[in-house]
């Protein structure tokens, strides 16, 4: 019984002294919980101040001048304009595109304006022709340092009239080719810690477009992939390598000259949306991404409008999506 009671004082007095420790450890991890919390909550209220200013007064535009701009979908529409554009202020511009012919016509008006520039035939939705002119333009100029993929950007007309690809054409185009060309050029950045990676995509990743669903799964796929990107150069503390996301309202740039309210395309508030030119789309991208900008739209204010899309219930996006209707208008 002795023994029994000497155990009991010890088990007693080890409790005692154990438990003010225990108590200690708790306090000091809710401590810990609270300064993470609060350190949060100091950083998100210094984001947001932060965007409002640069809202108001946004980042000075950095130089692109001696950049080596790989544009893939040089041949046509936005991705010629932001090619030639880009040459204009200096940078060595490496055309891309699956049809020579178009991409001749890209360089030539680069040429005319005194620009750098070099050309190459490419099936980017093969891997192998990737990881050639790859390796082509790398042993021609170097490492490049930034990347615009302007494929699988649909045009209005050819959403409304023409019926959908098929879907492994679809999601070879717009998305897995991605995967294609970010192998071959990402790790030179990442080793560098310089690059831009400018992804386009349609607002049918944002929005469902009818008859149209391949695109628009792989449409905001693409979204997904820019995010990844942006994570893994975080995680990776790449922070000289920068991602910017393009949504592109095709209703909106007015390709074949042709505006929304006498053409093909019905706009239910055409002062509201109204059209720009590809040149001045071309002008709106590079100046979100000469502004590090991870997100951008065309228009511009388009882009707000797709922030509210995500936050609201189910309910109000359909009605907002009814109210912005974009259809059709057959003479």
């Amino acid at each position: 019984m002795e023994s029994n009671t000497q155990r009991n004082g010890v088990l007693s007095t080890l409790l005692n002294i154990m438990f003010p420790i225990r108590m200690l450890l708790k306090t000091y991890s809710i401590t810990i919980l609270m300064i993470d919390i609060m350190w949060v909550m100091l950083n998100t209220m210094y984001a947001i101040l932060q965007a409002v200013y640069e809202f108001i007064r946004p980042p000075q535009m950095k130089s692109v001048q001696l950049e080596r701009a790989l544009v893939i979908g040089a041949g046509r529409g936005v991705g010629r304009e932001i090619a030639i554009q880009l040459a204009s202020l200096g940078a060595t511009v490496l055309c891309v595109d699956k049809n020579k012919s178009n991409n001749d016509e890209t360089i030539q008006a680069i040429k005319d304006i005194n620009g750098v520039v070099s050309g190459y035939t490419c099936d980017i939705t093969s891997r192998d022709s990737v990881k050639s002119v790859a390796e082509e333009i790398k042993k021609d100029v170097g490492v490049v340092s930034m990347l615009f993929y302007c494929c699988g950007i649909p045009s209005p007309r050819s959403l409304l009239t023409q019926p959908p690809q098929d879907i492994h054409d679809t999601l070879d185009l717009t998305l897995t080719s991605y995967f294609w060309v970010i192998d071959q050029f990402l790790p030179d950045m990442k080793s560098k810690n310089h690059g831009h990676i400018v992804a386009l995509t349609s607002c049918a990743g944002l929005s469902h477009i009818k008859d149209q669903m391949p695109l628009s799964v792989a449409q905001f796929a693409v979204q997904g992939l820019a995010e990844s990107l942006m994570e893994d150069l975080r995680i990776h503390k790449r922070a000289g390598v920068h991602v910017t996301l393009v949504h592109i309202y095709p209703f909106i740039v007015d390709v074949n000259g042709r505006n929304g309210r006498n053409g093909d395309l019905r706009l239910r508030i055409p002062s509201y949306f109204g059209t720009i030119t590809p040149q001045l789309a071309a002008k709106s991208i590079l100046e979100s991404v000469r502004r590090n900008y991870p997100e951008a739209s065309v228009p511009k204010h388009l882009l707000y409008l797709g922030h509210l899309l995500r936050i609201l219930p189910r309910k109000a996006t359909v009605l907002i999506r009814e109210l912005l209707d974009t259809g059709v208008d057959f003479a």
